[in-house]
């Protein structure tokens, strides 16, 4: 948007400086005009007098042109001065804008479950968890159809996310967050007799525009969630590189 707002303002101060410029040719044409009239009239009373009416008139044409040649190069001066102060202004305009709004907005909080209680899953294979509750999706990176975070901005990301384990006698949770395909961390529970144990874990890592980050149930796993929204999935832009 800078960008072409400065275009913009070079382009009407070139404007302007050319208009002035056809102004002053105007001004010597309608000069040259007014001294060959005056020649001609002065020639048909006095034909010996047009040689020095001719020099008269070159004389003022002359005088005309290196006043106007004065404007002209304080003229120039002025122009190139204006360029100067829309460049620097527009440089500024880019340093607030990185401090003050510039920064793409990215996050998203969201839980297991919209609505009901019970265990997700197992699959025959590994599966990405939807988290279909939305608390937050600013930038609308997440996509809870497919329980895949998709980068738009190159940055450095956070990500969290929270399990809670299955309420059978024997606890089989094991989930994972990936990025595309690479595993990056997990928190599972697959043995002992107690049961409502949960646990978490995070990341900070460098998305390029089109990674994808989800949540991912191991292959014949599962987990327990209801109302009061056990499992979550998170994630924010930190700052874009």
């Amino acid at each position: 948007m800078s960008q072409r707002i400065k275009g913009k303002r070079i382009l009407n101060t070139q404007k302007h400086g050319k208009a002035e410029m056809e102004k002053i040719v105007l001004v010597l044409v309608l000069g040259c005009c007014f001294c060959v009239a005056e020649n001609n009239d002065k020639g048909g009373q006095n034909s010996g007098s047009t040689s020095s009416g001719d020099i008269c008139c070159f004389t003022t044409i002359a005088q005309t042109v290196g006043s106007l040649g004065e404007k002209v190069a304080n003229m120039a001066d002025k122009i190139t001065l204006l360029e100067t102060r829309l460049q620097n202004t527009d440089r500024e305009v880019l340093e607030l804008r990185s401090l003050i709004g510039g920064t793409p907005r990215v996050a998203f909080s969201a839980a297991l479950r919209d609505s009901g209680s019970g265990n997700i899953g197992p699959f025959t294979t590994s599966t990405p968890l939807k988290y279909k509750k939305i608390f937050s999706n600013y930038g609308d990176c997440y996509n809870p159809s497919t329980g895949v975070f998709t980068a738009t901005v190159n940055g450095v990301y956070f990500f969290r996310f929270s399990m809670f384990n299955n309420l059978s006698p024997t606890p089989s949770s094991v989930v994972s967050l990936k990025k595309n395909d690479q595993l990056l961390t997990s928190v599972w529970d697959t043995s002992g007799t107690d049961g409502n144990d949960m646990g978490s874990n995070a990341v900070v890592i460098q998305l390029k525009v089109g990674d994808n980050v989800y949540v991912e149930l191991a292959e014949n796993r599962l987990v327990y969630d209801d109302g009061m929204n056990y499992n979550t999935f998170s994630g924010f832009l930190l700052f874009p590189v």
